[in-house]
């Protein structure tokens, strides 16, 4: 039975858009004149019809990271409470606000109804479901445990976001200080030290050196500063357009995992999704080197990537994967150690999720240990610089009371 969308007047004068399940487009309209509504517009949905829809003039995803993980999370539970999945899906495109999801629900459900699995329905939309969530649901169809995937599934995506948001939350504030400092200080050199010292220009006794070193770099900042965010723009650009070159990218990323403290993070951060997806697909019964090959691709960084592709090189010939995992000297040794401790006790993904959970939450201390220092650091930096300009301005001032006293 097809899915149909529609638009309808309700009795208040309202209009009402949804999904419902037709044979045809008159018995859809005359489903709605049964719930007292007045059809205005009927269409049939196809996965066509939904990539359209979803690639029209609004051109973005219909579900974010947090709305997939929600919408998993609903499904799960609607299909765990023994709902038939056409139905579940036909539920869900009913709750969806957004038109893109409804459309893209819609759309599912008539791929499902007409008999395919889901999975291979939510690979029509590699914008929304990427290769590593399909993977999972097709395991989880094949196996006959499509609820305890969807459960999985969810908890593995609301981690990310947790662990993506306490991330963005430790640099939010320091970024933050540091823009407005950046705004203030040029406020400062590039107006107000100008005013302040054309008082003293006809002045003939010198200026103090603070004065006259503030006013240097007001004078290049008024001459050169659009020019020097030209360049600083124009090498972004640069650098983005050269990193696109893979072995550049590879060396760069190599070279970035080397520092202190952002390179540290960032292996942990890289580690920690890697094991939470081998431990998510390996749970849900795919092979372990298909498993190690999806997991690969979840690796931001490519010097990671390039190593993870080594190890898998290294278990389909028939290595171990602690063993793989731990030649390998960017990955953390933790993750070898607890992959060792799941193959000689029959429990790989358990031990590997929680390598992936301990690795995850020391990502999370160092960042917020890192932010701790960072704040009042910034803000003591800031207050200096600010300090010095005041003085700049001021010693004149104070020199000149001098003067007429």
């Amino acid at each position: 039975m097809p899915a149909y969308s529609f638009e309808a007047l309700q009795p208040d004068g309202k209009t009402r858009k949804g999904v419902l399940d037709a044979d045809t487009a008159r018995a859809a309209r005359a489903q709605l004149r049964a719930q007292g509504l007045a059809p205005l517009d009927v269409q049939v949905i196809s996965a066509g019809d939904a990539q359209r829809a979803l690639g029209g003039a609004s051109r973005r995803r219909a579900f974010d990271s947090a709305q997939l993980a929600v919408w998993t999370r609903q499904l799960a539970g609607l299909v765990a409470a023994g709902l038939p999945l056409e139905r579940a899906l036909s539920a869900l495109a009913d709750e969806a606000e957004d038109e893109a999801q409804r459309h893209c629900i819609a759309a599912l459900r008539s791929e499902v109804n007409a008999g395919a699995p889901l999975a291979r329905a939510m690979s029509q939309h590699p914008r929304d479901f990427s290769g590593i969530y399909t993977a999972v649901i097709a395991a989880g169809e094949q196996g006959g445990h499509l609820e305890q995937v969807l459960e999985r599934l969810a908890d593995d995506l609301e981690e990310r976001q947790a662990l993506k948001a306490k991330l963005l939350g430790a640099a939010l504030y320091p970024a933050i200080v540091t823009l407005v400092a950046i705004v203030i200080v040029i406020f400062l050199v590039s107006y107000v030290v100008p005013q302040v010292a054309a008082v003293f220009a006809g002045a003939k006794r010198a200026l103090p050196w603070l004065t006259v070193a503030m006013l240097g770099i007001s004078d290049f900042v008024r001459a050169w500063g659009w020019w020097l965010l030209a360049a600083l723009a124009l090498g972004a650009a640069s650098l983005r357009l050269a990193l696109r070159n893979a072995a550049l990218r590879q060396s760069f990323d190599a070279a970035w995992l080397r520092l202190p403290l952002l390179g540290r993070l960032s292996r942990g951060y890289n580690a920690a999704r890697f094991a939470s997806t081998l431990a998510m697909l390996a749970a849900a019964g795919v092979p372990i080197l298909r498993a190690l090959q999806a997991a690969t691709e979840t690796l931001g960084n490519q010097a990671m990537r390039a190593d993870a592709e080594d190890a898998l090189v290294m278990v389909r010939e028939g290595a171990p994967l602690a063993s793989a995992l731990a030649q390998k000297k960017r990955f953390p040794g933790l993750l070898a150690m607890f992959a060792r401790l799941g193959e000689q006790t029959g429990a790989l993904p358990a031990m590997l999720q929680r390598a992936a959970g301990q690795l995850g939450a020391d990502v999370q201390r160092r960042a917020m240990q890192a932010a701790t220092v960072l704040e009042p650091l910034l803000i003591v930096v800031m207050g200096a610089v600010v300090m010095l300009i005041v003085l700049a301005v001021m010693l004149p001032i104070i020199q000149l009371n001098q003067w007429v006293k």
